[in-house]
């Protein structure tokens, strides 16, 4: 049975999950640029070793509510395929094996309410539910646009 690995993390009281294998590194909060005229969940831009990283919070993007820095804080870093970006997260938990029997495709309906905001499905770990996401489904095109010039 296939099995794959997620990055299991904490976005208000919610657990969330990143497969591994778009996962590049898992970071401690830094200066983060500011950019003028960007959306609001667009918290900046950092300098990652000379690399030039567009930040989004997932909490101002998915509940409306900016994540508050603490020393849980991460930034993940996450490979959207020809482009990277970090996203700001309360606390990484864990990585956690799932098999597809633990994964519930979500349904129709529960899609067509979240157009772009990467759901993909919900792995169930014993008695606990963690909302699996695919970030390179999370962005409008316009979106994208805007968090590759960032980085340029």
């Amino acid at each position: 049975m296939a099995e794959d690995q997620y990055v299991v993390f904490s976005l208000n009281d919610e657990e969330f999950g990143i497969n591994i294998d778009k996962v590049r590194e898992i970071v401690q909060p830094r200066k983060i640029v500011k950019l003028p005229q960007s959306l609001d969940f667009i918290e900046g831009i950092i300098n990652l070793r000379g690399e030039i990283i567009p930040i989004v919070d997932l909490k101002k993007r998915y509940y409306g509510t900016k994540t508050e820095t603490n020393e849980t804080t991460r930034i993940i870093i996450v490979d959207l395929g020809d482009w990277d970006i970090g996203i700001i997260v309360d606390n990484v938990s864990e990585v956690q094996t799932l098999d597809q029997s633990q994964i519930t495709v979500l349904p129709s309906f529960v899609l067509q309410f979240s157009a772009r905001s990467g759901l993909r499905g919900v792995g169930k770990i014993n008695n606990r539910l963690v909302i699996l996401l695919d970030l390179s489904l999370a962005f409008s095109g316009e979106e994208k646009e805007m968090l590759l010039e960032a980085t340029n």
